[in-house]
């Protein structure tokens, strides 16, 4: 028979992604700082804890599922939210588990299937599979996990955990741009986190692991902690393995981050309605196009593409091409040769309330003001960024005499600091999706604003007290629908209020419709209004999020 950890079911896989969510949010800025490949823009730990906590709010709304159900959920989910490269790679590993556990619980046996699954449909999506990254390391995995002599999870996961933990530190040696910034592969440190978590939960003890930072970091300290003899040794390693020369990479591909000239947008989109042909012609497109080309599917007709390319439109055409495309994504790439050392010349900080809206203002690069937001706190936050250029989205919090006076008391000598016009946080979110810190500080700012400017956004709260409003008088307990802050639905009834005000809303046009949920929202209360929304005004398209906000039970935003 079996030990206890030997055999996990889906409440204990729910449980090993709950924990690889915490884990990735430890190490984010730790595997951050070590990404300088395929671009050197510090965001690898970030996107993979993005993507994995898609795949654990998928989970967590199975009910009582399977381990095979429980995996399915993680891997469509990570696929659909998947952020860059990394997070796509991710979305296969979860994918592979998926495969290997059929109608029964993850074993031994289905651990070694899960991994050798994973590698290959990574190497599948992979125009040209560069060595030293991620899917060497995941290759690495599958092959101890193969090998391991023992019948047991714990000893399987422990032995996979090692070889990527071995390769990891190899993966210098293959890529010269890792060897030349002192660190390791950034998205194959992620993996090593996962496995290290799945060691964890299968027998009781996590691995001992040595601090991966960049060798500067460890040049630069007078002392080391309890980690010290470890990464002193490893940072020496990679130090001395400079022979790789960075063009390991299937099909001729450099190695070397992206550098002038090079292609500087990553685009990334869903794709569905596409054949097997189809897909394969996309990919080799994309390939001509530029590099860093995934094309993943779901195994149930979705696909996610991600490239790096000079020619955005391009890339989405390519898509049109072979089916239809939604979710379509294009930021612009950083173009320094290494991971910056100092903070970047600009800097967002946004205000936000509910754990869910910090969580979505944090993935998206902002650092955030929390809690009841005053004048004097809002300085405080603003002062305590490094940036010299600094962008506030207060999101409501003050009104426009006291940002003004913020702004003003904020600004010195090493410090421009600009409010941007969001009244909400839907509004912010819509800000901040289009930021691009390789503009000037000017056109940043406008393309923000105009984004917020054209967002109209309302919110679904109910009454705490009779009262006069521009369309009549509420009682307590009614639901008011509110355009910005002007009340224009009342009703008795909560969920009829919002229905109304959706279609107040909607009336003058819009395309996309976000909801952010909130603490107090009764169950079940976006479903039906999304649903609403589908009937009523088919083709827009709804997305939702939880907020956590307290007071309205909805925040909408129109686009």
């Amino acid at each position: 028979m079996p030990r206890v950890g030997d055999v996990l079911d889906g409440a204990a896989l729910l449980r090993w992604a709950q924990a690889c969510l915490q884990a990735l949010t430890r190490h984010r800025d730790e595997i951050n700082s070590l990404n300088v490949f395929p671009v050197a823009d510090s965001d690898t730990g970030t996107n993979l804890l993005s993507t994995m906590r898609a795949a654990v709010r998928a989970a967590e709304e199975v009910t009582g599922g399977s381990a095979r159900a429980i995996a399915t959920a993680m891997a469509r989910a990570a696929m659909l939210g998947a952020r860059g490269n990394s997070g796509i790679i991710l979305s296969q590993v979860l994918r592979g588990v998926a495969d290997a556990v059929g109608d029964d619980d993850l074993d031994e046996q289905t651990l070694r299937l899960a991994l050798r699954r994973a590698a290959r449909l990574v190497r599948e999506a992979l125009s040209s599979p560069v060595e030293g990254t991620m899917l060497t390391v995941l290759d690495r995995a599958a092959d101890h996990a193969a090998e391991c002599s023992e019948k047991t999870l714990s000893a399987v996961a422990l032995a996979a955990a090692d070889g990527a933990a071995k390769a990891l530190g190899e993966t210098p040696s293959q890529l010269g741009v890792l060897a030349r910034a002192g660190v390791v592969d950034a998205g194959a440190r992620g993996l090593l986190v996962l496995l290290d978590e799945l060691v964890l939960i299968t027998s009781g003890q996590a691995p001992h692991r040595p601090e991966y930072v960049p060798e500067r970091e460890v040049a630069g300290r007078s002392g080391f902690g309890a980690h010290g003899s470890a990464t002193r040794g490893w940072a020496s390693r990679v130090g001395d393995s400079g022979g790789g020369d960075g063009d390991s990479a299937a099909g001729g591909r450099s190695g070397h981050a992206v550098a002038e000239g090079a292609p500087h947008y990553e685009v990334m989109f869903l794709l569905t309605g596409a054949d097997a042909a189809g897909v394969d012609a996309l990919r080799e497109e994309l390939g001509g196009l530029g590099d860093s080309v995934v094309v993943v599917g779901d195994g149930g007709g979705t696909w996610s593409a991600h490239v790096h390319c000079a020619d955005a439109g391009a890339a989405v055409e390519a898509g049109l091409v072979v089916g239809r495309l939604s979710g379509i994504r294009i930021e612009t790439l950083a173009v320094s040769a290494y991971a910056p050392e100092e903070p970047g010349e600009r800097g967002i900080l946004a205000v936000a309330a509910g754990d869910g809206a910090v969580r979505l203002f944090e993935d998206a690069g902002a650092a955030v003001l929390e809690g009841e937001v005053t004048a004097e706190a809002l300085l405080a936050g603003i002062r305590r960024l490094p940036h010299r250029e600094v962008l506030v989205l207060p999101n409501g919090a003050l009104p426009a005499h006291e940002l003004m006076a913020v702004s003003v008391a904020a600004r010195d000598g090493n410090r421009d600091v600009l409010m941007l016009p969001s009244g909400s946080m839907v509004q912010g979110l819509a800000a901040l999706s289009m930021h691009d810190g390789g503009r000037i500080a000017a056109d940043d700012v406008f393309a923000m604003s105009e984004a917020a400017a054209g967002t109209r956004w309302g919110a679904l709260r109910i009454a705490p007290e009779r009262a006069l409003t521009i369309v009549g008088t509420c009682e307590a307990g009614d639901g008011l629908g509110l355009v910005g802050q002007d009340v224009v639905v009342i009703d008795p009834d909560m969920r009829a209020a919002g229905r109304t005000l959706l279609d107040r809303m909607l009336g003058l046009g819009g395309e996309l419709v976000t909801m952010l949920v909130g603490a107090e929202a009764p169950q079940g209360l976006s479903e039906e209004l999304a649903e609403h929304v589908g009937a009523a005004f088919p083709g827009v398209e709804v997305v939702v999020y939880p907020g956590g906000q307290a007071g309205d039970l909805v925040q909408i935003g129109v686009e």
